[in-house]
């Protein structure tokens, strides 16, 4: 599906955002295996999060909708008729495998064919330390396990685990395969990431203290059903931040955002860089906290993005490179490896689409450098089928000397299928 966008001097009004994508993730896994009934408020409308509703009505949990909400009846799980589709959602995929890993029943988890060139040696190595039995998919050439995962479940014991890398999903994993094990789960972490599950599984009940970056989940975790609201998506949110700073009249209320501490690294930058935004009426709500955003129109200074900051920024950087080329002095990020294995090559993708649209881009194996004081021209883009590069480059036509089309747009629906609807709603 192709989708044009038309250059824009305004962006004005208010608007809440879906259900915050990582949270609605944990929130639908964790429900499906507590004991009793679970209600979600504002649960994410992203295919990402539905794959992982499907996924647990097929290991037997019942879910259902009912006036905007998602009702899920928990419990023991049970095998699947058939392969798993986590479609292509990389949490659903890897988080789940950590609880498949412990069930009493074989499994087989895949997903499209994004999805399907993921790695998942980072999630298979620590739970094949706790006793799982797990076989991938190989492919020529590259040394790791791929979708679709065979998973063999057993009986698990804790381990003492210390990640390799900074990763919210692969905590989440070996955290959740905790759930089921004997013994206690400690993880530690090199740099401190979002700490959705450790909130979540405390609200469902589990024994789990935080210490700095050590996480100890106790075992015999017995979990309960509740009633939850998911805040809305930060990581949505920026997209709509970046649009409102760069319009020159833009006056925007974000309602009802997760402000978790863990994810303001990305209002902190923005701030930093010079950014006009308040933060406005936060309460609290189901261990997470929750507020309004207002952003006005700002002059952008420019800034670089690495070490422990790219690994908290590393869903926001597609949207902020987009910034970045209009800032005083640019943009500069570093350590972002893991860009290369999104959904897409997203680094590769960053480049090809502002070359397109006359944009100047250094970029190299991990990272990329973008001069300030560019200009976007006109162009048609593609999205490469990856949903945040397809709502970043609607930004940046927001901005161009003209309509730019975006090829592959429904992407966009991965976490946000609501996007252009919304944005032609605030952009004049």
């Amino acid at each position: 599906m192709k989708e044009t966008v038309s250059p824009a001097r305004s962006i004005d009004g208010v608007i809440t955002l879906p259900g915050d994508k990582s949270i609605s993730h944990r929130y639908g896994m964790l429900a499906a295996i507590a004991e009793g009934k679970s209600t979600i408020a504002n649960y994410s409308t992203g295919a990402d999060c539905q794959s992982t509703l499907a996924c647990m009505a097929a290991l037997g949990a019942t879910v259902e909708r009912k006036d905007g909400l998602v009702i899920v009846h928990g419990g023991e799980l049970r095998a699947p008729a058939a392969d798993l589709d986590a479609g292509n959602s990389g949490s659903t995929i890897r988080m789940l495998s950590g609880i498949l890993a412990a069930q009493p029943f074989t499994s087989k988890i895949g997903g499209d064919e994004s999805l399907s060139r993921r790695p998942m040696d980072r999630v298979v190595k620590p739970l094949t330390q706790m006793g799982a039995r797990i076989e991938g998919n190989k492919i020529e050439g590259r040394d790791n396990n791929f979708p679709p995962l065979t998973i063999d479940g057993q009986k698990l014991h804790g381990i003492d685990y210390t990640l390799p890398m900074a990763s919210a999903q692969v905590k989440s994993c070996v955290l959740m395969a905790g759930i089921f094990a004997q013994g206690d789960t400690i993880v530690h972490e090199p740099i401190r990431t979002r700490d959705h599950t450790e909130i979540a599984l405390a609200e469902f009940g589990a024994d789990i203290e935080v210490k700095r970056r050590v996480i100890t989940l106790r075992a015999g975790a017995k979990l309960t059903g509740r009633d939850l609201v998911v805040p809305g998506d930060l990581s949505s949110a920026t997209f709509f931040l970046v649009a409102a700073l760069l319009a020159p009249k833009s006056n925007l209320v974000i309602h009802g955002v997760g402000l978790n501490p863990t994810r303001s690294a990305l209002l902190d930058f923005l701030t930093s860089m010079g950014a006009s935004i308040k933060v406005l009426d936060v309460q609290q709500t189901g261990g997470e906290l929750v507020g309004d955003l207002r952003v006005n129109a700002s002059k952008i200074i420019g800034g670089t993005i690495e070490g422990a900051l790219t690994a908290a920024l590393i869903d926001e950087i597609p949207a902020l490179a987009v910034l970045g080329a209009m800032s005083e002095r640019g943009i500069t990020v570093r350590d972002a490896a893991e860009l290369r294995v999104k959904e897409t090559d997203r680094i590769a993708t960053l480049e090809s689409n502002f070359q397109k649209m006359g944009i100047a881009i250094e970029a190299g194996s991990d990272g990329f450098h973008i001069p300030g004081e560019q200009k976007f021209h006109a162009a048609d883009l593609d999205s490469a089928g990856d949903h945040r590069i397809a709502m970043a480059f609607a930004v940046a036509a927001l901005s161009a000397d003209g309509p730019c089309t975006i090829e592959g747009a429904e992407s966009a629906g991965v976490s946000f299928p609501e996007f252009f609807s919304t944005l032609r709603q605030i952009a004049s």
